[in-house]
């Protein structure tokens, strides 16, 4: 146990999707304090007394973070697909001697379900996308959007996208050559409704996301999909899927920190 005097430990959770603020939430609650880090300033609902910090940070920058804020241990709470910020953290973990404790999203348990075809990442899910021959919505974010923007031109079948309305998303699209026109420019969460009204708008007849769980909005994703008759192309996520459940991710900070 800590003497009274003792300062409160800081711990660096690194996030910026829905379960960053309950997990926040959490983590505080057991007697941490709690320094949040996202790569974008797009707002969250975050618990009062959590301090913020945002812009792209490496393993070094991150490893420096610690070490200004006298971090005592990192949370990996980014979004199951962000590959090199996992990497990342985890060679700051390594680097710093930190614990570091890894938060994963329950996914949908959607493999052999009639009616979704898997691809193993964006090349192969853009090739899938626009072999239907027919107009594609893309829901995966303002990332790796080059192999639907070629597939789009080479079939001269539209492309439409939805992004995060935040000025780094609208730059990445216009720089893969996607006109604003082509641009749903909107924060989640979605629900059923919008969902079905932006296929409707678009007159998509493939609608692509990332196999992103409940937490990212798939359910209502696919039951839009189910009821527009459109194509459904989920992309597996990458990685082991390995990670705690959020209460095993508190239990052990509160352990590992002695609170």
């Amino acid at each position: 146990m800590r003497d009274e005097g003792d300062r409160v430990p800081v711990v660096l959770l690194v996030g910026g999707t829905s379960e960053t603020g309950p997990l926040a939430s959490a983590i505080m609650a057991r007697g941490l304090a709690v320094l949040i880090s996202t790569a974008t300033d797009a707002p969250l609902d975050l618990p009062e007394g959590a301090r913020r910090r945002w812009g792209r940070l490496d393993a070094e920058g991150l490893v420096e973070l610690c070490r200004a804020e006298d971090i005592r241990a990192l949370v990996d709470a980014g979004h199951p697909f962000a590959v090199e910020l996992h990497e990342s953290i985890r060679e700051a973990a390594r680097l710093s001697g930190l614990p570091m404790l890894r938060f994963l999203r329950a996914g949908a348990g959607l493999e052999g379900v009639e009616g979704i075809h898997w691809a193993t990442d964006h090349e192969e899910a853009a090739r899938v996308a626009f072999g239907f021959g027919c107009p594609v919505m893309l829901t995966t974010g303002s990332r790796n959007l080059a192999p639907y923007v070629r597939a789009s031109r080479e079939t001269g079948l539209p492309l439409y996208a939805r992004v995060l309305d935040h000025e780094e998303s609208l730059k990445s699209c216009r720089e893969a050559g996607l006109p604003d026109s082509a641009l749903i420019a909107m924060r989640g969460p979605f629900d059923l409704e919008t969902n079905r009204r932006h296929l409707r708008e678009t007159g998509a007849g493939v609608l692509v996301s990332k196999e992103s769980g409940e937490a990212g909005g798939l359910d209502a994703k696919l039951e839009a999909a189910r009821l527009e008759g459109v194509q459904m192309v989920l992309i597996r996520r990458p990685g082991d899927g390995c990670g705690l459940s959020f209460d095993e991710l508190t239990c052990q900070l509160s352990e590992i920190l002695h609170c």
